[in-house]
């Protein structure tokens, strides 16, 4: 009994609506009437006639806000933009019910040829509608309408315009809705479109760039470590990869790994500050300190205010003056002190706040030196200033 006026309703709300869109107004009734009819009878969501109905009463807002748009009258963009969208979501649905086989198994779509072609001219708004968020700081919004516009191409709705192969504009899609969620701080959503957003060459970088931020947000290590490797080797001189490469390396040991990298970045930049730098405090940790100077001194030449490069060369000294045989080798010790007291003592010049780096090695330079005036100031600092223990300063 319920059946047959459920039925007559519908044929109510849809005669009703029609007339609506007939009239060339109220076309938001129209749709507020089908979205009524889809909550409150659950028979209707299958019938494609209250989808269609639907889409049309959108489609008619669409064109409406779009005219006025055009006639620079007063028109909400973000309104219009919106409407674009549930353009596309209503009529994905209804190409959803529009397929079904009928009792005969055959599949026979009414609407899908239409609302594919029209849909196509308006599916640049969903990009527009992005870039317009995005402007505006919306990231969340931004990647709504960007993943829209991606998401056309799995859509059945549109598979014979194939545009995952013929759209150009899909890679740059890609890589906005990958920014968009990289700015929202949302490692899922950033990796999700990665592989569209790699096509997007002239992006290539940054795009790696987000995806290894990713990585670290979800604290997985291996790929984090992976990604920060195909970003180095493939844009040597991007800015990102680099210092955290090496810092990957350093953390876990692997110097051998982080020194054939910083030679890499010195193949392609052998007058970079970083890269020289980066090499000059790998080889001081694998004890090779010779090498570890003669970069510290390339780098003193290009910039002689630099103070790190003061600092390594001073460790590099002092750590092969603490090497040597007190009594077989006294002499060349006493030089290599001397040589440490020099860099380090440039190096207190330059960072002067840093006390907790060269008093220490100051304090072992000066005690074996014999050089007890400099020897009492930094004693004296080291007791209300620094804690030190052992006889090597590392780094």
């Amino acid at each position: 009994m319920i059946t047959p006026c459920l039925t007559w309703a519908q044929k109510k709300e849809l005669s009703q609506a029609r007339t609506y869109i007939k009239s060339g107004k109220d076309f938001d009734k129209a749709e507020r009437l089908m979205t009524d009819l889809l909550k409150k009878d659950s028979a209707s969501r299958d019938n494609k006639k209250v989808y269609a109905v639907w889409l049309e009463a959108v489609h008619r807002q669409y064109q409406t806000a779009n005219e006025k748009l055009y006639l620079k009258q007063k028109q909400d963009t973000a309104a219009f933009f919106e409407l674009t969208r549930r353009m596309f979501t209503i009529a994905e649905t209804l190409d959803s019910i529009d397929v079904r086989p009928d009792k005969k198994g055959r599949v026979e779509p009414e609407y899908r040829q239409k609302n594919a072609e029209q849909l196509n001219t308006y599916r640049p708004n969903l990009y527009n509608a992005g870039n317009f968020f995005m402007r505006k700081g919306d990231f969340k919004k931004a990647f709504v309408f960007f993943e829209s516009y991606i998401d056309c191409g799995r859509q059945p709705l549109f598979a014979e315009r194939a545009y995952d192969s013929t759209d150009v504009r899909m890679p740059e899609a890609g890589y906005w809705a990958t920014y968009c969620a990289y700015r929202q701080h949302d490692p899922v959503l950033t990796l999700r479109y990665r592989k569209l957003a790699l096509r997007d060459s002239a992006k290539a970088a940054n795009t790696l760039m987000y995806m290894a931020e990713a990585r670290k947000w979800l604290n997985d290590d291996e790929l984090y470590l992976k990604t920060l490797e195909e970003g180095f080797h493939r844009f040597p001189t991007f800015h990102y990869y680099f210092p955290r490469l090496m810092d990957e390396y350093s953390r876990v040991g692997l110097l051998d790994k982080a020194l054939a990298t910083a030679d890499e970045a010195l193949a392609a930049n052998d007058s970079n500050q970083l890269y020289l730098f980066a090499k000059s405090t790998i080889l001081l940790r694998m004890d090779r300190w010779s090498e570890s100077i003669q970069y510290s001194e390339r780098l003193i030449q290009q910039c002689d205010t630099l103070p790190e490069p003061y600092f390594n060369a001073g460790v590099a000294y002092l750590n092969m003056a603490e090497r040597l045989d007190a009594k077989k080798d006294k002499k060349l010790r006493k030089v290599a002190f001397q040589k440490a007291q020099g860099y380090m003592e440039r190096y207190r010049e330059l960072a002067p706040d840093d006390k907790e780096k060269w008093a220490p090695a100051l304090y072992r330079i000066y005690l074996n030196l014999n050089l007890g005036r400099q020897f009492d100031e930094i004693d004296r600092l080291l007791k209300t200033k620094v804690q030190f223990t052992g006889n090597q300063v590392l780094v």
